[in-house]
């Protein structure tokens, strides 16, 4: 990846960025190498923890931060999922713990219906996930449809 600058805008998105699609990675992949398209008030960036707008990060860091961050949330899958997973369908809730979660995916309607057996109804549950508050954000209905996809056994 090229050694470019990323500024992540005070208030987050932009609107020329909030629906900008991503090459063909992962969600997450995609959210790493475009810092500046992530909405900081929402804490979606990377690893979220020390990210601030108007923070200068390169996309390589970027991906630094996520790398090191994924198998945290492949154990939570690992722990909260019985029923067997094909790899769209193991990334795909990787990727949406990571955004959302564990807390999120334990309780969620999509884990009971996976883990019952029910694969379509769990795929049915990923657009219900795009909401910041009671607001629906155009980047979250992006995201759950290419994990939804991911999911499903498509192309994200």
């Amino acid at each position: 990846m090229a050694d470019e600058t990323i500024r992540i805008p005070e208030g987050g998105q932009t609107p020329e960025t909030a629906d900008a699609p991503a090459a063909n990675p992962p969600p997450a992949m995609a959210e790493a190498s475009m810092l500046a398209a992530a909405d900081t008030t929402a804490g979606t960036i990377a690893d979220g923890a020390d990210v601030r707008p108007g923070m200068m990060i390169t996309p390589d860091e970027g991906e630094a931060r996520l790398a090191k961050r994924i198998p945290e949330f492949e154990a939570f899958v690992d722990g909260l999922v019985k029923v067997p997973l094909n790899q769209g369908q193991y990334d795909a809730l990787v990727d949406f713990t990571y955004n959302l979660g564990p807390a999120a995916l334990q309780g969620s309607t999509l884990l009971r219906k996976l883990n019952a057996g029910d694969y379509a109804g769990a795929a049915a549950e990923f657009p219900k996930w795009c909401h910041a508050g009671r607001e629906v954000l155009p980047g979250l209905v992006t995201r759950r449809a290419r994990e939804r996809a991911m999911f499903e056994g498509g192309t994200a």
